[in-house]
């Protein structure tokens, strides 16, 4: 069976549920494929959850609820129903366990909105959403240990499982301007073009991704914890986390034959940037089976210009 893609979606505030952006379409476009393609199942590192010590986790909650979802129409979340997975959760502790993380399962774990709100944009119909499996971050913020996670459940990728990570490209929300949200509930307002810091990690970053493949991508997505612009650009590591994640998903010797690229973006806040990156794509093995894109042009990296 051939390869599935790899997502690391940057999911911004809660505002990108309900408004109409490009990325918001993007991550319905991915939706859409995913399900035209039999996905299996969608294994999940958020930005929200990370655990204590030298531990991860993998939610295990047959039933679980939602986290509050301020600023937008409670509907929109209260009324889609999660779909877990816990055969896929069991099978990942299995797989890291292997490999010597000290992993264990969480019962009781309640989903949050940076992955909700994505896979609700995906699936909007709750019922056609794959099962999903949400594993955790760990709180030291190793960078080589959450590219060793991505590595580490890579392989499932042959067995139809759509691997993403939720986090942020630029996201720093001490350095945003709150005020249209707090008073409009309004985010995509620029009145004011994006700070220097911003406008600089973020072009950084689509260069690592676009230009980098393989283990190579692992190295450069690492060593831009290292850019001079990367402690404004993302305040806390916890939002990092998730793109390791996926280059580690999507970093091994096998993946250097298939681009990588910046597919929609939305600049929110004045400084904070949603940047939607695809590693590689659904391909066919050497007997042709597995997955196709007969026909559709792949998306090229291209430069995403701000919000006016």
């Amino acid at each position: 069976m051939g390869l599935t893609p790899v997502h690391f979606f940057s999911h911004g505030s809660t505002r990108m549920l309900e408004a109409e952006t490009e990325s918001g379409e993007y991550w319905e476009k991915c939706g859409q494929e995913a399900l035209a393609h039999g996905v299996k199942g969608i294994i999940l590192m958020g930005a929200h959850w990370a655990c204590v010590g030298d531990k991860i986790e993998v939610a295990t909650n047959p039933n679980p609820g939602k986290s509050f979802c301020p600023f937008v129409t409670p509907s929109l979340y209260n009324d889609w129903k999660p779909n877990p997975d816990i055969a896929g959760a069991e099978r990942c502790i299995s797989m890291l366990a292997a490999e010597g993380f000290n992993v264990g399962p969480n019962p009781d774990f309640e989903w949050i909105h940076d992955t909700f709100m994505v896979l609700i944009r995906m699936f909007p119909d709750a019922t056609k959403c794959p099962p999903t499996t949400i594993v955790s971050m760990n709180a030291r913020y190793d960078p080589w240990y959450h590219v060793k996670v991505g590595a580490t459940l890579r392989s499932l990728r042959k067995e139809g499982y759509l691997l993403v990570g939720t986090g942020g490209a630029v996201h720093n929300l001490y350095r945003n301007y709150w005020t249209d949200m707090l008073l409009y509930r309004e985010s995509l307002g620029q009145e004011k073009p994006p700070e220097a810091w911003a406008l600089n990690f973020r072009q950084a970053t689509e260069d690592v991704i676009t230009k980098n493949r393989g283990p190579a991508l692992r190295k450069a997505m690492i060593r831009l914890m290292q850019h001079p612009a990367y402690r404004e650009a993302q305040a806390t590591d916890d939002h990092w986390m998730p793109a390791l994640f996926a280059a580690g998903a999507a970093g091994d010797f096998e993946d250097e034959s298939e681009p990588n690229v910046l597919a929609a973006e939305t600049w929110e806040l004045r400084n904070m940037c949603n940047s939607q990156f695809t590693f590689g794509s659904y391909t066919t093995d050497s007997d042709g089976k597995g997955f196709t894109r007969e026909g559709e042009k792949i998306p090229r990296p291209r430069m995403v210009t701000a919000a006016a």
